[in-house]
């Protein structure tokens, strides 16, 4: 994917959509980041994605990574560009200047990585996680760890993994039985065994920070009695740590990226946080990865939309309705456009979003107003997991439909589109599922007061009042919220059967907002197209997916209701 094919439009979106620039410079900490200056960043940005990154696409998938008696080679050309990547500063953009960073806003991070995820998804695995595991050690550590790592990992010297889940697991991280025990030096040693750890072992770089769930000798049973600990490859003085790389998986995609099982064999670590609140500090890990893999699913979309596009304008198929030419391009049969606008409106809505989302990350933690950090705080916890969830869901499927406009010619290797739908289809499993994401704002967050939180974000979206029929489909989102609450009280199994439907409806309210920003700012051309598709042949699914959940919840209702007069 050229990253610099699609500079102008997130150019625009951020300028003359969301006023990014007027948003971040209101924050103190980025207040000396002008639009002048992000534009240049994102310019080198996309040029050391376009010519370092992306030609190592095809090799990363063909080649893929070898494993050899516990070491693992990553494919030819990989370490190079990671290594100019993080001596070129960019893991470093959003991270505070004292850290080793830039100190540059959060969506220049986003776009970035965005861009990325599109051009080589495998490649992006390495440093995907470097953020958060900064975030992490920088809110949770102890002093001494950050003097020793934070710097490190700030700047992707060294990169970092998140060891959570293990093979009788699953997602049910309560499940989990590595051990670490306290050593009288303050340091633990850590035993037991994790799966699916992407770059577990690698040769990008001279050291590894691992981050580890794992339970104190008299931890109580469950999530709540999970520590984090931080476990290196190398140790300080040089010698290789008890860290053990078992085997790689053999995957569908992402061939480029090594997925581990990795085995700590009386590991030297070091606690992180306080005992038994492990989870609490991976969250800061893993919210910051949800988001990220949102923006795969726009990236990967991005990639496999180019090359639908280019393909659409030069082959031609048959005579296109009202065509006078014997045979036509394929982009002029409706069907094509359909398939092309609509997958455009996915990524162009899914910005705003995404953008947005990043916009308020920073304004969450930089504000001086409590008032704005609140509602920052209420828009990432209920945005992300619809962000994660709704948009790897399109990446994937998405890409499938862009693979269907080059027919058989997708099919084949020799295109790229194939390895992309490949590549995709993990971002809906990893992270937590999308079901899990869909439980989780469902349950955990919309349910939890009741759907306040959810009601005071749609009547407190920015910018010009919404149409009557896009006012109605908030108020009908509130109305199933309120009605699912009290069904909920008697059938504690209704939210969890309807969450995916849930989350989707909820996605499709924040995507016509999004529209009706971008509308606001521009009516060319080229955003009305993918703004007609919108209305057209995505939005109606909001009118399916409300009918399905009312249709649950009068059942769960009438249930209750005959129960009672028996009673």
């Amino acid at each position: 994917m050229p990253a610099r094919q699609s500079l102008a439009d997130i150019q625009f979106l951020m300028n003359d959509v969301l006023h990014a620039p007027a948003q971040w410079q209101a924050l103190a900490p980025l207040a000396d980041t002008d639009a002048d200056l992000a534009a240049q960043v994102l310019d080198e940005a996309a040029k050391f994605v376009d010519t370092a990154v992306a030609p190592l696409q095809r090799t990363g998938d063909e080649v893929g990574c070898r494993f050899d008696a516990g070491r693992v080679h990553t494919p030819p050309g990989f370490r190079d560009a990671y290594q100019a990547f993080w001596q070129g500063g960019w893991p470093a953009l959003a991270c505070a200047p004292e850290d080793g960073g830039q100190g540059l806003p959060a969506v220049l991070e986003c776009v970035l990585y965005e861009w990325l995820a599109g051009a080589n998804h495998g490649w992006t695995m390495a440093p995907g996680l470097l953020h958060g595991a900064y975030e992490c050690i920088k809110h949770h550590a102890s002093d001494a760890l950050k003097a020793q790592y934070l710097e490190k990992v700030a700047t992707g010297e060294w990169l970092a993994t998140m060891c959570l889940t293990e093979a009788h697991a699953g997602s049910d991280l309560g499940l989990v039985r590595t051990r670490g025990v306290p050593q009288p030096d303050g340091s633990a040693r850590v035993n037991g065994s994790k799966i699916f750890i992407s770059g577990g072992e690698h040769d990008l770089t001279d050291n590894i920070v691992h981050l580890v769930l794992a339970r104190l000798p008299d931890a109580p049973a469950g999530p709540k009695g999970l520590s984090l600990f931080l476990v290196p490859k190398m140790l300080q003085d040089g010698t290789r740590n008890a860290v053990v790389c078992e085997r790689i998986e053999e995957k569908m995609g992402l061939h480029g990226s090594p997925t581990c099982v990795m085995r700590f064999d009386d590991a030297t670590g070091w606690l992180v946080g306080e005992p038994n609140k492990g989870l609490a500090a991976m969250f800061v890990m893993m919210n910051a990865a949800r988001l990220h893999v949102g923006l795969q699913g726009i990236g990967l979309l991005e990639a496999a939309w180019q090359k639908a596009s280019a393909y659409a304008a030069e082959r031609r198929q048959m005579r296109a309705p009202g065509a006078t030419e014997p045979v036509s391009l394929i982009h002029d049969h409706p069907a094509i456009r359909r398939i092309l606008h609509t997958q455009r409106a996915w990524i162009d809505g899914g910005r705003v979003l995404a953008y947005h989302t990043a916009l308020q990350l920073d304004i969450a933690k930089h504000s001086t107003h409590a008032g704005e950090r609140a509602a920052a705080q209420r828009w990432c916890a209920l945005v992300t997991p619809v962000l994660k969830a709704a948009l790897t869901d399109q990446g994937f499927h998405g890409a499938s439909a862009c693979l269907q406009v080059l027919g058989g010619h997708g099919y084949v290797s020799e295109w790229g589109i194939e390895q992309i739908v490949r590549d995709a289809r993990v971002a809906m499993i990893y992270e937590g599922t999308n079901e899990i994401q869909a439980i989780d704002l469902l349950v955990r967050k919309v349910l939890a007061d009741g759907g306040q939180g959810l009601a005071t974000l749609l009547t407190t979206l920015p910018g010009a009042a919404p149409s009557p029929a896009a006012s109605a489909r908030r108020h009908a989102l509130v109305e199933i919220t309120q009605t699912l609450a009290i069904a909920a009280q008697t059938d504690s199994e209704l939210p969890y059967w309807v969450a995916d439907d849930y989350l989707r409806a909820v996605a499709l309210v924040l995507l016509e907002w999004a529209w009706q920003r971008i509308a606001t700012a521009s009516n060319t051309p080229r955003w009305q197209e993918p703004a007609q598709a919108f209305a057209q042949w995505v939005l109606p699914e909001f009118g399916m997916r409300a009918a399905m959940l009312r249709q649950r919840i009068a059942q769960a209702l009438e249930i209750k209701a005959k129960s009672t007069s028996s009673a």
